[in-house]
Order: structure tokens, then C-alpha cells, then sequence
């Protein structure tokens, strides 16, 4: 069976035209956001439209729970959608709901969205002071239960306080090195050889507001960033996570961007001039162009085993070793 294909995170507005650009693209699996600033409930209302997609497109897509299913997509020509929720107001004031969802498909959570929150400082807060007490209860949860801790948007001393707490390795689904370009979301060094060190996966993203140049980085300048990450993670520690929001008209920016947290307009990443999405860079349109990253891996000095683990062995791996409970529960249900 060829190397899987695997996205570690989109958030397009769905439709059977996507669906089918990820088949055309041999994408094999995707993680998907499912909450951002949405409570309990509206998590499953979330859950229960995927569940009418499921339904009408199952030619297509289906939903995934363990790493097997990357292979069930393969062998049936689909795409496996597994769920991510980029915010913990999923789970509100309740560390029982971290169980419940996980039983429902939440396959990943981040700590924070760039605010603080009950578990951890974002990365736009102006003093990041770690992990919470409840946050280092729910990384021990989410460590328990077989559901990743993605710290994407979290700020430095967050990112490293969960490395150092959680006793599964951790990702960073969607960033770049900060090195290359200095956004607020993108990751210093230092965080990515803990993140290497510990285990941990980065998934890049192709966002332009992540990328050196913006729209107009050149997939060349982004092969080459991929090649010189690799030197200093391992190329065993990094996939592809492209933060693909295709076809979201901007007042959905903005719910990203402000939710409930405030009357005023935040502008994130974006600008006052320039506040909607910004235009994908040309190499990078939609899931038909993941063969383009794959052939620039190839010019920039990558080996064909590299990129292939790259564009989705590595995560297939992480997958494997993060979906199920913890191995000490395993072992005490088996005595």
C-alpha cells in the first residue's frame, strides 16, 4: 500500500465539492475543527451536521476514530475526517466532558485559542503564565483517554509547560518555525526541539499569514523552510497541518478571530486594512495541490522516504500512538 496522505487540520466550509477535491488529491485523512468558541452543545450540533455529511457522501468521506482507519480509507478510496476542536470551550467547566467527547470522535484539542483560558495562556495574551490547575488536569485526562493535546495557538511557556506535563507527546498541528517568519502563531526554536525531543509532531501550515511573504511565498521558500525544520526536529517529527479555511466567507474570520469575548472587532493576524481571509499562496489553492508540496519536497533535497513520511507517514504513526487510552490502562484492563 503507498504512504498514507494526512492533513493535520483544515477548516473549509464543507461541501461534496471538497470531498471530492480531497479524493482527486489522494488526501487519505484530514483533521477537521469542529468547535472554536462553541459550548458543549453546539459541539454536537457540529457533530450531528458531519454526521448528515457521513451520510449523504459516504463515496467520499467517513468518520475516523483509530489510526486503522487511514487504512480503511485507502483500501476504499475515501477520506477519513477525524475531529479537532481548537478552543476548549468544548468541554466549558467540566474535566467528565473531555471523556464524553472523546467517545463522540474528538481526536484533538488545543489548550487555548489564542486567549487564555481555563487551561492555558494564549499566544496573543501579553503574560503567558503556564498551565492552569485545571489545565494540568485535563492534559492528565486528555493523556488518559487517547486525545491530543495540540497546542497550535498557545503561547511559549504554555507550549513548554504541556510538553513537560503531558506524558504523551504533544503536537503542534498547524505553525512554522518563528525563525523563518516571525508571526505570533509561529514557533520559536526552542519549543520545537522540546517538542522533537519529547516525541511531538508540527504540522506546517500554509495559512498566509504563517508563511515569509504572505500570499506571495514561493513553494520553494517553503520546501526549503520544511528541509532546514527537519535538521533541527528530525524529519520523524514533522508532517503537514495546511490550516486550509477554503471557501469561508470573512465573517467567519471574525468568529474565529472574537467569538463571544468581546463587542469589539479583534483582527487577529489580519489587519485593519486587510481583515478577511487572505488569498491561499498559488502552489497551495485547495486539497488537488498536496502533489505540488510533495514534488517541491523532492527539489529541495528531500528523499522520496522523507517525503513521503512527511506528507502523511508521520502522522499516521502519531495517530497510531495517540488515539487509544493511556498503555497503563490497557495493562490494568488486562490483568
Amino acid at each position: 500500500m503507498t504512504p498514507p496522505r494526512i492533513d493535520a487540520l483544515q477548516y473549509a466550509n464543507w461541501s461534496e465539492k471538497i470531498f471530492r477535491q480531497m479524493r482527486t488529491g489522494g488526501v487519505d485523512a484530514v483533521h477537521v475543527t469542529i468547535a472554536y468558541h462553541e459550548s458543549f452543545r453546539e459541539t454536537v450540533l457540529n457533530i450531528e451536521a458531519w454526521n448528515r455529511w457521513f451520510e449523504r457522501f459516504p463515496d467520499l468521506i467517513f468518520q475516523g476514530f483509530t489510526a486503522d482507519d487511514i487504512e480503511l480509507a485507502q483500501m476504499t478510496g475515501r477520506t477519513a475526517i477525524f475531529f479537532g476542536a481548537q478552543n476548549p470551550s468544548c468541554i466549558e467547566d467540566d474535566i467528565g466532558l473531555v471523556e464524553v467527547l472523546h467517545r463522540l470522535g474528538l481526536r484533538f484539542m488545543q489548550l487555548t485559542y489564542n486567549n487564555q483560558s481555563l487551561l492555558a495562556a494564549g499566544c496573543y495574551e501579553a503574560e503567558d503564565t503556564g498551565l492552569t490547575r485545571m489545565g494540568r488536569e485535563v492534559v492528565a485526562e486528555m493523556n488518559r483517554v487517547g486525545m491530543v493535546v495540540d497546542m497550535s495557538h498557545s503561547g511559549e511557556r504554555s507550549t513548554l509547560d504541556a510538553i513537560a506535563q503531558s506524558t504523551r507527546p504533544i503536537a503542534i498541528t498547524h505553525a512554522n518555525p518563528a525563525s523563518w517568519h516571525p508571526a505570533r502563531r509561529n514557533k520559536s526554536d526552542r519549543v520545537l526541539r522540546a517538542l522533537a525531543e519529547s516525541g511531538g509532531m508540527l504540522g506546517f501550515s500554509v495559512y498566509p499569514h504563517h508563511l515569509r511573504g504572505g500570499s506571495d511565498c514561493s513553494l520553494n521558500d517553503f520546501c526549503q523552510m520544511v528541509a532546514r525544520t527537519a535538521d533541527l526536529m528530525g524529519v520523524g517529527r514533522i508532517g503537514i497541518g495546511t490550516d486550509l479555511c477554503q471557501d469561508q466567507p470573512d465573517r467567519v474570520v471574525d468568529w474565529m478571530r472574537t467569538g463571544r469575548w468581546t463587542k469589539a472587532r479583534d483582527y487577529g493576524e489580519g489587519s485593519a486594512e486587510n481583515p478577511g481571509f487572505p488569498p491561499m499562496p498559488d502552489w497551495f489553492r485547495d486539497n488537488r495541490d498536496f502533489g505540488q508540496v510533495a514534488a517541491g519536497l523532492r527539489k529541495a533535497g528531500l528523499s522520496a522516504d522523507d517525503v513521503a513520511a512527511v506528507m502523511g507517514g508521520n502522522w499516521a504513526r502519531f495517530f497510531a500512538d495517540s488515539f487509544g487510552p493511556a498503555q497503563t490502562r490497557q495493562k490494568e484492563a488486562a490483568q
